[in-house]
């Protein structure tokens, strides 16, 4: 195997893959990336048996072959090559030459045949949207989903579809974010599928805003995503989501209207004197004002007056600060809507002009 290559044109797939290399692997060869080279096409494949990300590019002088090579190494010597470098990569024996310019780096290897790739899959159903979109569904949710938590289907973000409905749901029991669209073709039927948390976030990282277009497969037990170059193939969450729609507050008719940044500075200043364990916040709501008053155990007091529209008279609800400033970055109109029933039950919140995407916080007694 042998092959030459720029270094920024080797950089790019190498960065889109290494990430998915854990540092800590219980198979050695986990922690190297599948390197094939056939007819002037350099593919990189990195996995850790529950996520797999390969990415490709146009190589010269190349001639056919595969072997593993260490990828922290490989990556972190590539980035510290100067810019606009030629590299020239060549298997000899069981070990990696690599030159460029003066430098020249040998690295052991793993043989090929070690490294454990995904085969094909068996696709049931097939989604094609603007990568755009999904960043974003996949930005306004995924920060809700739960870490390490022993109901382990929530540690991962549903793709939930209906006919022409794509959902991303995310919750970790104390709050829980929707954002939706819709798609341009009808799928066959619904379904729901889990993405594990490490996955999301690999794909959060793989998407930009830009023009192009990523394709969803769905099997079974896995799901493919295809963006150019890149195809990442992640393993399910074996288990059943909760009935999300349960959770949003049906007749929740209290309904105040804030300015976003005001309502969201206002409560970073008054988290900064909250209980640090707790992290509560009290909303006060009488008819044109919001009032946001946070405690301590040191006696020390936050109050912070913000304007809302609202007629709602005399209600006054505790929640985590934390899940409220999330929920609020997330959404992207200058006006927010606040809706709540009582006292006792979760808020409701989403853009004035966006019903596509919705956050439920549930309420904190203090």
């Amino acid at each position: 195997m042998r092959f030459s290559i720029q270094r920024e044109a080797l950089l790019k797939p190498m960065q889109q893959v290494v990430g998915v290399v854990e540092r800590r692997q219980t198979l050695p060869v986990l922690a190297n990336l599948l390197v094939q080279v056939r007819e002037n096409r350099l593919s990189l494949t990195g996995t850790d048996l529950e996520v797999e990300m390969r990415a490709g590019a146009s190589v010269e002088a190349a001639e056919d072959g595969e072997i593993t090579i260490p990828a922290r190494k490989w990556f972190d010597i590539v980035r510290a090559l100067p810019d606009g470098a030629k590299i020239d990569v060549q298997l000899k024996g069981d070990r990696v030459v690599m030159v460029a310019g003066r430098s020249r780096f040998t690295l052991t290897t793993l043989p090929p045949d070690e490294f454990p790739t995904t085969d094909e899959i068996e696709v049931t159903e097939k989604v094609v949207l603007p990568e755009a979109t999904l960043r974003r569904l996949m930005e306004r949710t995924a920060f809700a989903m739960a870490n390490q938590d022993v109901r382990y289907y929530l540690n991962g973000l549903l793709l939930d579809l209906r006919d022409r409905d794509l959902r991303c749901v995310a919750t970790d029991g104390h709050r829980l974010a929707l954002a939706e669209t819709t798609l341009e073709k009808p799928v066959a039927g619904k379904r729901q599928i889990i993405i594990p948390r490490k996955g999301v976030l690999e794909l959060l990282g793989l998407f930009e805003m830009g023009e192009g277009e990523a394709s969803l497969e769905f099997s079974a037990n896995h799901l493919r995503v295809r963006r150019g170059d890149v195809v990442f193939t992640s393993k399910l969450i074996d288990g059943r989501f909760p009935d999300y729609e349960a959770v949003i507050p049906l007749g929740a008719d209290k309904i105040l209207q804030v300015d976003r940044d005001s309502m969201r500075n206002a409560l970073q200043r008054a988290a900064i004197l909250s209980n640090e364990k707790y992290r509560g916040v009290r909303l006060e709501v009488s008819p044109g004002r919001l009032r946001i008053i946070a405690h301590n155990p040191e006696q020390e007091e936050a109050l912070e007056d913000i304007e809302a529209e609202t007629t709602v008279n005399d209600i006054a609800i505790g929640f985590n600060v934390g899940y409220l400033l999330d929920a609020l970055s997330s959404l992207e109109d200058g006006r927010v809507h606040l809706q709540l029933r009582d006292a006792q039950s979760s808020c409701l919140l989403r853009g004035a002009q966006d019903a596509q995407t919705q956050h439920v916080v549930m309420p904190l007694r203090l």
